[in-house]
């Protein structure tokens, strides 16, 4: 009997180490695709990181300008005997504080128009001649005022998520916020509250990618008199930059 050492391989021997180099050599070659790529993505985020962080250097150097070139014009308008006025608020910042018991058609279909679907619910509105009207309709069921930059930051820092195929998703990584607004030259949380605080020209789409904020109740509760209006010390109505104290009550 022939010595199986020294027995010639058959076909099916020979092809089987051949079927596993092929594979080996795959997955070596699929395996070098995936290191270069993960270099590529690697290497990606470092440049939009440096981006992010040169971005909201050059919002806290607008920011701050802003609030100086305020400052300087109160300034001159004192030396020369004047009142400084400054521009018209553009945002404001909408609480609803009321149910939907005994709540008209007109005023309810308006709460839903700003998303204000529930008690506790609230939304960033662009100030027009249309929200104003608008405001002055629902004003007994909601507490509305100009919210600073202070404000905007937390409420979307610490409340803020985003409607992402209809669902309500938390605003945890930047690039949530790149897939659905990148378009639109927004692709971090800066970027989002810059275009909220300034009202820029892509407000509407940066809005409505917010879903409306889910507040708590302030501390120690509304005032006995909730339903007067603000100033008749109640709570419904617009109380101006007074409604940021209400904003840290509610974050």
């Amino acid at each position: 009997m022939a010595s199986t050492a020294t027995t010639v391989p058959t076909q099916d021997q020979v092809l089987v180490p051949e079927t596993l180099l092929k594979k080996r050599k795959s997955q070596e070659q699929a395996r070098a695709v995936a290191r270069e790529e993960a270099q590529k993505k690697k290497e990606a985020n470092k440049e939009k990181r440096a981006v992010i962080f040169k971005r909201a250097e050059s919002y806290v150097k607008e920011y701050r300008d802003a609030e100086r070139e305020k400052i300087r014009l109160g300034r001159v308008a004192r030396q020369e005997g004047n009142f400084y006025v400054p521009e018209e608020p553009k945002l404001v910042f909408v609480i609803r504080i009321k149910g939907i018991n005994k709540i008209s058609p007109q005023p309810r279909k308006i709460l839903q128009l700003l998303r204000l679907l529930q008690i506790n619910n609230g939304t960033f509105v662009r100030l027009t001649k249309a929200t104003q009207e608008m405001l002055t309709i629902i004003n007994p069921y909601i507490a509305y005022g100009y919210p600073n930059l202070k404000s905007v930051r937390e409420l979307v820092y610490k409340r803020g998520y985003g409607k992402v195929n209809k669902e309500r998703v938390a605003l945890t990584d930047n690039q949530i916020i790149e897939e659905h607004l990148g378009k639109y030259g927004i692709v971090c949380m800066e970027d989002l509250i810059h275009e909220i605080y300034t009202v820029g020209p892509n407000f509407k789409q940066a809005n409505n990618f917010l879903w409306p904020f889910k507040l708590s109740n302030p501390t120690g509760g509304f005032h006995t008199r909730k339903f007067k209006h603000f100033i008749e010390g109640g709570d419904y109505g617009n109380r101006e930059e007074n409604i940021n104290a209400l904003i840290r009550q509610m974050n």
